[in-house]
Order: structure tokens, then sequence, then C-alpha cells
């Protein structure tokens, strides 16, 4: 079995992210409570460190395009498919990602897409899927399935009942 490894944002996104986000506005940080207070936060994921967001930490909703510097260090040309959408990050730097799971946000029941992208940074395909109760096996299914088309760079993790993304997996 191929193993698939989930991408956090990278760390100098995250740097440029916390300066200005994708959209050009700058970081708003704010303390997460378990209130909703200002936005209701706990338990969304963190895309900087890929674990879900807890009480009492400092946190920014922020504008990223999770294609724009993959292809700007690829020379892909993405286009119109260099979407901007909200994600969750740290304020400040906050390590590494954890080891386990093996994929994050793998609740079974929830729904996600694969989002499939060719070396030019254009969507070549998806495919939804519900997680089940075996959540790596399910990951590696529809990864594998992504990956078994030659021309798929890339694929992006994504909520299917927001669209936001998630992770990105490269081609191993």
């Amino acid at each position: 079995m191929t193993a698939y490894t989930p991408l956090p944002v990278p760390p100098a996104a995250l740097r440029e992210l916390r300066a200005a986000d994708d959209a050009g506005r700058p970081m708003r940080p704010f303390t997460a409570r378990e209130d909703g207070v200002p936005i209701g936060c706990v338990g969304s994921p963190l895309r900087c460190c890929l674990r879900t967001v807890e009480p009492g930490e400092r946190i920014a909703l922020v504008s990223y395009a999770p294609l724009r510097r993959w292809a700007a260090a690829t020379g892909a040309e993405p286009g119109a498919y260099d979407e901007v959408g909200p994600v969750f990050i740290h304020a400040d730097a906050c390590g590494e990602p954890p080891k386990a799971p093996r994929y994050p946000f793998a609740r079974p029941g929830a729904l996600r897409t694969v989002r499939r992208y060719n070396a030019k940074g254009h969507i070549v395909g998806g495919r939804a899927f519900e997680i089940p109760a075996a959540s790596d096996a399910g990951f590696d299914q529809a990864l594998a399935e992504a990956f078994a088309d030659p021309e798929v760079a890339l694929a992006h993790v994504r909520a299917l009942e927001h669209g936001c993304f998630l992770f990105e997996i490269h081609r191993p």
C-alpha cells in the first residue's frame, strides 16, 4: 500500500498569512472560546498543525489560496483554479502536525471530497466520499483512486459541507 502524507499549510505560507492573508487582509487574531464568541471555532480544523481548535488558543480565520504557492514553486498556472477560501490557523507558530491519526479530521460519517489537480494546477477530477469507520482505509482507497490517474500531480482534501480546504497530498 502506498503511503500518502497529509500536508498542512507550509511554514513559509503561514508566515505570510500571519502578516496578510491571500485576500490582502491583515490577520485579526482572537482567543477561541467555548461560547462561540467571537466566532464558533472550537473543534474546527487548524490547517497549520492538522488538529482541531481547543478553547483558549489564539487563532485567526484567514483567506488561503492552497494552489498559489505550489504553482509558483512548480511553474504551474492554475488561472481561475487559484481559488481563495477561509481556514483557521494559530496566530503564532505552533510546531509540527501530530503523528496520529494518519489522516486528520477523519471523523467517521463526515463527508469529504478529494479534488484532483494536474501539473498545470487545473482540476482534472474529484470524488466525494463518506469517511467509513475504518477511516485510514477509506482515505487510502480514495487517494489511490485519485493517483491511479497519471495526470494527477496533487490532491486537495476538502470538507464537502462547506468546500473548505483541509489538507493536500502530493503524488507519492
